[in-house]
């Protein structure tokens, strides 16, 4: 008898079921936060192989290959496709609880309609049936996105991006809206002075500014927020470590931002007060605009310095920092807020230690003028798998209020990611069906429908200002 990935799946109770089947189920994705290249979407890319959907650039299924002691031949190599995937269907039976291997077959099942394990002795089978599948147009980047029924994707976008794609694709007819989001970091990145200047020196020619000054660099990052405003920009990302104490007034911002151009380190403190300085500024410029700012905090990234320099960034070598955020968050936070300056804000924590901080701090800034203005944000990365997931909405259920929470997005560079939402969905439902079940709840599955509905969809489409793109 097969109890595996049934339509019930994850769903322990009467109650959840029919939250998650009546409900939920077949609403439309809002994925507020990808990283999807949005050049792949404008050309409807068509892919050769599921290796090269599946496998190619994905850090979490490399994190687990090298775990179990595959060579790196077959990870990032030169291998063929076939001998890769061939390599990963001998790590899935391993990932037991964890979350690959749920996210694995629910990939396989959705998209490709394969409901066998996927196993050394299932891998022929499933790589030929899914590369004869992945030859047909249903297939297709823009296919896929159209099957899951997203109706919106944020790509992740470097300030000097030309948005190239993204005009491409709004000049054509395409039902799911891409829109893309203003990702900073490449401005905060002092700690490499060379590297930093070479992209201050590409700012400065892009915003026809000669940035000898930190007020030409604010200058020219206002210049880029407003060309992605109208390119349909409404979100800002952050992916920090920490946010760092506001300066106080003996700080000279200036003095430090000439040492770093010229190439000079002027330590660790004072860069980090320059990055805060910088920060406040583009947070007063996206609430002008009425932007919603995301902050993705606490990642040690690229310990493994080896590893980082044969293969770069976002390949698999990160984990959870364990910095303390609640002081120098509140400080930030507050500096804008007696300004009256503070934008809609989601705040993403790495370290499950910090989900009440994050979660209270959050409650501090919702002054009632916007339904869940600032809001704790949805397990991430490391975090985004059951137990993460469900930590993050049991805490938020007693800090905060889960009815108005955002709820999930995808943070991928997958198009066969988009399962990770029913994933969520599920959890969901049954998180609120075992309370009915439990007698913590009443019996009005109307009630909680809607508030299921409204988490899954219904909340990201009132509380993000997609509808005032220009």
């Amino acid at each position: 008898m097969n109890t595996f990935l049934t339509d019930d799946f994850l769903l322990q109770s009467e109650p959840a079921k029919r939250l998650y089947h009546d409900y939920v189920a077949d609403l439309p994705i809002i994925d507020y936060h990808s990283h999807l290249p949005p050049s792949e979407i404008d050309e409807n890319r068509r892919f050769s192989t599921i290796t090269s959907i599946w496998l190619d650039g994905d850090h979490y299924k490399w994190r687990a290959m090298r775990t179990l002691g595959i060579d790196e031949h077959y990870i990032t190599g030169k291998a063929s496709d076939r001998e890769k995937f061939m390599m990963w269907a001998r790590t899935v039976p391993y990932t037991v609880r964890n979350p690959l291997y749920h996210w694995t077959h629910l990939e396989l099942k959705n998209y490709f309609g394969v409901e066998k394990l996927l196993n050394p002795e299932s891998a022929d089978e499933v790589y030929r049936h899914c590369n004869e599948r992945i030859t047909g147009d249903e297939f297709r980047a823009r296919s896929l996105l159209t099957k899951m029924k997203v109706e919106i994707v944020c790509t992740t976008d470097d300030p000097l991006d030309s948005l190239e794609a993204h005009r491409s694709i709004r000049s054509g007819i395409f039902p799911c809206k891409v829109l893309p989001t203003f990702r900073p970091d490449p401005s905060f990145g002092m700690e490499q002075p060379e590297r930093w200047n070479r992209w201050v020196d590409k700012l400065g020619e892009i915003t026809g500014n000669e940035i000898r000054s930190l007020d030409k660099f604010l200058e020219s990052l206002e210049s880029r927020i407003d060309f992605f405003h109208k390119n349909g920009c409404r979100l800002a990302d952050h992916g920090l470590e920490k946010i760092h104490p506001v300066p106080d007034s003996s700080f000279h911002p200036e003095s430090v931002f000439q040492a770093v151009r010229d190439g000079r380190d002027p330590g660790e403190e004072a860069r980090h007060g320059l990055v805060t300085t910088i920060l406040l500024q583009l947070s007063k410029m996206y609430h002008e605009r009425g932007w919603v700012q995301q902050f993705h905090l606490g990642a040690l990234r690229n310990a493994n310095t080896r590893m980082y320099r044969k293969f770069g960034e976002a390949a698999g070598f990160d984990s959870i920092s364990d910095v303390s955020h609640s002081h120098s968050l509140a400080d930030f936070f507050d500096t804008l807020d007696q300004s009256n300056q503070l934008s809609k804000t989601i705040l993403y924590n790495l370290n499950p230690a910090d989900n009440s901080v994050m979660a209270t701090m959050a409650g501090n800034y919702n002054d009632g003028s916007d339904r869940g203005k600032v809001q704790y944000g949805t397990a991430w990365w490391f975090l985004d798998q059951k137990d993460g997931m469900e930590d993050q909405m049991n805490i938020l259920s007693n800090m905060g209020l889960l009815s108005c929470f955002v709820g999930m997005l995808t943070d991928s560079r997958s198009f066969l990611s988009y399962p990770r939402h029913e994933y969520f969905r599920r959890i969901l439902c049954n998180l609120i069906g075992r309370d009915v079940e439990n007698g913590e709840l009443p019996y009005d599955l109307d009630w909680l429908g809607k508030i299921a509905a409204d988490i899954s969809y219904f909340n990201a489409k009132t509380y993000f200002p997609f509808s005032e793109e220009e």
